[in-house]
């Protein structure tokens, strides 16, 4: 059937059909179409949605979506044609029986997941359908592969090309600000791609950007790596994985991360760049992704073995989760923490030795130091200097100032310090709630807001000192992270005595 189209400016992958036509043409709500743009020779599928009232017998709205692809002009006529039901549906449908996915039949779900086939709830059907049946190694390994093959990749004649990656969770994680320069300043390729935050106060590429531009594209980033030594962009800018991209972001409102797939998208994005030397943080404890020491080594084991069948060596670093990274979260307030590390300041242990840590592992995997001075060599790299001399580099190779320095940070100037309820000793934080002020403040699209954790577990604290300064660029925000810390009291304090077993019997 030729219709007469129209072009609505909506990112979903739906063409709109009156009733009488999808009558004509034999499709249902929920069918899909095949739209053919004849002149030009493009064709999309799409799926169908059926009104009998916005528009008139003889008109098709399609999705700028669809016209991504299709490229026609709005009023231009093009053919309908009623389009069978993708065969991935029937892999899907497997996989919610229990089922084992082939390679190809994993091929073919991803495929039609990246050209948009398969609609938003049938991509849902098949997350949901691996978060509960699970994804043996075999069917994790054809995802990654599958993920890969999905989009581009970076390619480079020298090896080795190390990468580092965090499973996340912690609050103040900036580690890669550190790690990416001292690898690259010991003479290897690190292309490291970055997420910004989803529900996190800061993503990497949020830290990064207030340095310096994070979104290249594929051959940029391969270009600027072999000049710097290493980068630190915004994946999502890429496309890289997009496979990926597609099930995080379907994930998300469910807020599900099926163990395979996390398992594919770490390493797929690590094999797409290149990467044949991977380190991986996994941190552990309260608040975190893994909840304890067992199964991190269980998530290690895992991550060790999807390497080796990928040609990827991985070692792990299980690490202390239970309380932030350094004491600052926040864009500014992190970015200037580090900063001031690589200029030769004294800065937080847990920040140091968790960066030197893991910098001195690719060390060690890659030869450039013997097996257990890796971390002295890291921090002789930062001590010298070397490390903030290669993050000058990679921040002017991506557009910013490299003579930018920590004071040069601005943090908001709406300020607020939580005092101490009593004396005592911090006994615990809470992530999450620091991670929710945080982002109540305005963080990270006020790169100013954020907090400043004056205390940790195990620290004295005496009554009405600061135990947590909150920083905002905005007075309202501030307010209501001042309510959101007054209602969740993410520092608690104890005195040493936490109870008396019987308690005392007052005399009247």
């Amino acid at each position: 059937m030729i219709l007469s189209s129209s072009i609505v400016d909506i990112a979903t992958v739906i063409v709109l059909l009156h009733a009488d036509d999808a009558r004509q043409i034999g499709v249902r709500e929920g069918d899909r179409v095949t739209i053919l743009n004849t002149p030009k020779g493009t064709s999309v599928r799409a799926p169908v949605a059926i009104t009998k009232t916005l528009i008139t017998p003889g008109q098709v709205t399609i999705s700028s979506g669809v016209n991504k692809r299709l490229q026609i002009e709005d009023g231009e006529s093009v053919e309908i044609r009623a389009s069978p039901r993708p065969q991935s549906i029937e892999f899907i449908r497997k996989k919610m029986d229990g089922g084992k996915l082939t390679r190809e039949e994993t091929a073919q779900i991803v495929e039609d997941m990246t050209k948009e086939v398969l609609s938003p709830s049938e991509i849902t059907a098949y997350i949901t359908a691996a978060y509960i049946n699970g994804l043996d190694m075999n069917e994790v390994e054809h995802l990654t592969r599958e993920m890969v093959a999905s989009g581009d990749r970076l390619t480079f004649n020298t090896r080795p090309i190390v990468d580092k990656h965090s499973i996340g969770g912690v609050p103040g994680n900036k580690i890669t600000l550190l790690v990416v320069p001292v690898i690259a300043a010991a003479g290897l390729l690190i292309p490291k791609t970055s997420s910004r935050a989803i529900t996190g106060a800061g993503g990497t590429a949020d830290l990064m950007e207030a340095l310096a531009p994070v979104t290249f594209t594929v051959q940029e980033i391969q270009q600027m790596t072999l000049k710097a030594g290493g980068v630190i962009v915004w994946g999502g800018a890429t496309n890289i994985a997009p496979a990926d991209d597609m099930i995080i972001t379907y994930e998300y409102p469910l807020k599900i991360d099926a163990r395979g797939q996390m398992l594919a998208s770490i390493m797929a994005k690590k094999m797409a760049v290149g990467s044949d030397t991977c380190v991986i943080d996994i941190p552990v404890g309260p608040g975190t992704k893994v909840s304890d020491e067992a199964e991190g080594r269980v998530l290690a084991s895992e991550l060790i073995e999807l390497g080796r069948r990928l040609g990827i060596r991985v070692e792990c670093a299980i690490t202390y989760g239970g309380a932030p990274v350094g004491r600052n979260i926040g864009v500014n307030l992190e970015v200037a923490e580090a900063l001031r590390i690589l200029e030769g300041e004294s800065g937080p242990n847990s920040l140091m030795q968790k960066s030197a840590a893991l910098a001195g592992m690719a060390l060690e995997m890659t030869g450039k130091t013997a097996y257990g001075y890796g971390a002295e060599a890291a921090m002789d790299l930062i001590r010298s200097g070397k490390a903030l001399a290669k993050m000058r580099d990679i921040i002017e190779v991506q557009g910013g100032d490299p003579k930018i320095k920590s004071s040069d940070l601005v943090f908001g100037s709406n300020v607020f310090d939580v005092p101490a309820p009593n004396d005592g000793y911090v006994v615990s934080v809470k992530n999450r709630d620091l991670i929710n002020i945080a982002r109540t403040a305005g963080s990270p699209a006020d790169h100013g807001a954020g907090l400043h954790l004056h205390k940790k577990p195990g620290e004295a604290v005496k009554k009405g000192e600061p135990i947590l300064t909150i920083y905002a660029e905005r007075g309202w925000r501030l307010q209501r992270a001042i309510e959101e810390a007054r209602v969740s009291m993410p520092v608690v304090v104890e005195g040493m005595l936490l109870d008396r077993v019987p308690p005392i019997r007052r005399v009247a």
